[in-house]
Formats: structure tokens, sequence, C-alpha cells
């Protein structure tokens, strides 16, 4: 076994693909402390900035003394505390829906729900960049998987034709983590309806950040419930905590909640967290600034690096993109960051295709603009992204 694993870990490093992780001593925040330096970081979910909010850590350090650590079971045990009934009843209002269900995680939040609802006589409709735990759900489910290129709805609609499952169910993210854009919902909606599927969105990118109020890719594109039955959503990300949850009609809850192995079979979140995400949803909601200002600045670091050449994808969202290629290239970009003191990750395959390792510029209402500044300034120093001389 060792030889192999040894084999395998050289192939990776040999190809540029070997992870490490960096280890920091301090809260989540724009900037980070790594061995007594601090560095700028461009590369957290924590869009609102919520995750060292000291209204929060009140909360937390409150709801420990009432509730103490963790749950101590299943939530179908005895760990379901009213802490977590409380926040179901939050997120059911929140997304406008009547029913809501906590997971642990985002990914069990997919692979409870796609495999509860889908079967091996099933076929589930999958966009090509969806996220890892998507897929993983879909080959979990062992229903007949078709998967479309990125938003081409046309060969969605030919998957479609030519499916005779029974049940179908189109699942897609609602923002893409790796690409920043936004899936072509309203087609979507269209499509689910003309050939009878059923219809899932994870916006875990979008909640707390899209729309006039915060309720993500749906409220972007004036979408109801009845359009998207089924809506995932995370708190790993806008909301600064952990966790996950599925919303959508009553009979759907009742359902998953009775089926739903990754919601069954695993230990409840603890209350103190929930408590603690409830309040960072009324955070976000009553400190409405904070959205505002996020979008003010995509909209500033676009313009600015627009204008001095730099190569961004098309996206609206805080996650912007520069794509550079192979794996060694976006090594050496994001290298000779974090040698000027800014970390920027490099995302190689195999979590984005092969020829399109990019670094991945994540944007936080924490953040200045004298940071986002700094950042293109520190990019322009790099050979590669200097204006072109006309």
């Amino acid at each position: 076994m060792n030889n192999f694993l040894n084999s395998q870990l050289q192939q990776r490093q040999q190809t540029a693909l070997y992870r490490t992780r960096l280890i920091h001593d301090s809260p989540q925040a724009p900037i980070l402390s790594i061995k007594g330096k601090s560095y700028l970081t461009f590369c957290s979910n924590d869009y609102l900035g919520l995750a060292n909010h000291p209204d929060l850590k009140i909360v937390l350090q409150q709801a420990v003394e009432q509730y103490g650590i963790g749950s101590g079971a299943s939530h179908l045990v005895t760990g379901h505390n009213v802490a977590h009934q409380e926040l179901e009843k939050t997120l059911a209002q929140y997304t406008q829906r009547e029913k809501a269900l906590l997971f642990s995680t985002g990914y069990m939040a997919n692979i409870g729900v796609i495999t509860a609802l889908i079967g091996r006589n099933d076929a589930i409709f999958l966009d090509k960049l969806n996220h890892a735990s998507l897929v993983d759900a879909a080959l979990l489910s062992r229903a007949k998987i078709y998967r479309y290129a990125h938003n081409n709805m046309t060969m969605l609609e030919h998957f479609l034709i030519q499916s005779t499952a029974q049940h179908k169910l189109i699942v897609t993210d609602g923002v893409f983590s790796m690409d920043g854009d936004m899936a072509l919902l309203p087609a979507m909606v269209q499509l689910a309806k003309k050939y009878q599927a059923w219809l899932m969105v994870d916006d875990a990118h979008g909640l707390g950040v899209l729309g006039e109020t915060g309720r993500g890719t749906l409220e972007k594109y004036g979408l109801n419930n009845q359009d998207i039955p089924i809506l995932i959503g995370t708190f790993g990300k806008a909301w600064g905590a952990l966790g996950a949850f599925v919303a959508g009609s009553e009979l759907l809850i009742e359902f998953l909640i009775q089926t739903a192995r990754s919601y069954i079979y695993t230990t409840a979140l603890p209350p103190a967290l929930a408590k603690v995400i409830q309040a960072s949803i009324n955070i976000s909601e009553t400190e409405s600034w904070r959205r505002e200002y996020l979008q003010e600045l995509i909209t500033y670091f676009r313009a600015t690096a627009i204008e001095q050449q730099i190569p961004l994808s098309n996206s609206i969202t805080p996650i912007q993109v520069i794509i550079l290629g192979t794996s060694e290239r976006a090594l050496a970009v994001s290298k000779f960051l974090y040698q000027q003191g800014i970390i920027v990750t490099a995302i190689r395959p195999p979590t984005v295709p092969q020829g399109t390792a990019r670094l991945r510029i994540t944007l936080s209402a924490a953040h200045t603009k004298k940071q986002v500044d700094k950042l293109i300034n520190t990019l322009l120093l790099f050979g590669e992204f200097k204006p072109k001389i006309t």
C-alpha cells in the first residue's frame, strides 16, 4: 500500500497538482497571521464579513452556557434542540417556503436530498461545472446521469427529450463556485415544466449576497418556490458559520426526514451554533450595507482590473476568476503573490477542467478598496499581467 500511495503522491507533485494547507492562527478576516507575518487574503467565502462579527461571538458564548457544546445525537434521537427548530422556522420564512431542514454540511445536504429523491430507474441532469458534492450525490443515487455542457440549454433539452425515466431531476448550482457565473435558471424552469422534471438549485454562493434583499440567485431572476421546488443553502459562505439546509414544501421536508440518510445517521449541529446562524441571518438583513458595499466593491474591482487589462471571467458575484491555463502558471502567480504578502489560491484540476487552472479571487464586505488596489497593483508586478503597450 505504501508503494502505491507514494507513487500517487509523486505523480501529483510532478504534475503540479499537489496541495498543501496554510496554517494560520488568526480569526477568519482579510488579514491572516501565518508564523508571525500578516497576509492579505482573497480566497475566503466569508462574503459578508460575518465570520468574526463581535455580536456573533457573544451569541456563541451565551448559547454555549445555555446548551453546552455538542448536540449528543442525531436529530431523530435526542439531538434536535429548540434552537434547531427555531432556526428551521427562520430559514423557511427567509426563503419564503413552507419548511426547512438542517444538515451538518452542504456536501451532506446534497447527498441526502438527491439520493432520497432519485434511484436506479430515474435520471439526473447535471451541468458540467456543478460542484463535486452534486456529482457525487448523482453517482450515489445510481440513477442514469446526463451531464450537459456548461449552461447549454440546447443540450439539456436534448437529454430531457432522450430520457424515458419516470422521474427526472435537473440539478444545478445557482452560482458556480469556481467560475462565479450564474445558472440560466429562467430557461431551466421552462424546460423543467415542459418535460415534467423536478428542479433543484444549490445556491450556496448566492444566498445572502445576490438579489435586492440577499435572497440569492432566485431573487436575482425573480423566481419563486413554484419555479424552484428544491432549494439548498449553506451557512459557511455569506453567513460565516457552518452547516446547510434544504427548503421546500412541507411534504418534501417530511419525506426527507424519513429517508435522507445523511440527515438520519448524523449527529446534529451543536445547538449553540444554530443560535449563531440564526443571529447571523438577522445581522445580514439589518446590516444590509454589507451586501450593498460588497456589490460596490465587485464593481470597483472589475472596472479597475479590466482597465489594467487583467483578463477576468464574466462574473457579477464575489467570485472573480483569472484563467491561466496550466497548473504551473497558476501556481507561479499564486506563489509570487504569497511572496508579496497576498494569498490567492491556485485552483487546478480536478477541481476545474484540464487547461483552465486559475486564480480564484473572492471579495468580502470586510475588504477595503485600498486592499483591492494592492491586489491589482501586485498582480501587475508579475510579468504576464503588465498592460500591453499600444
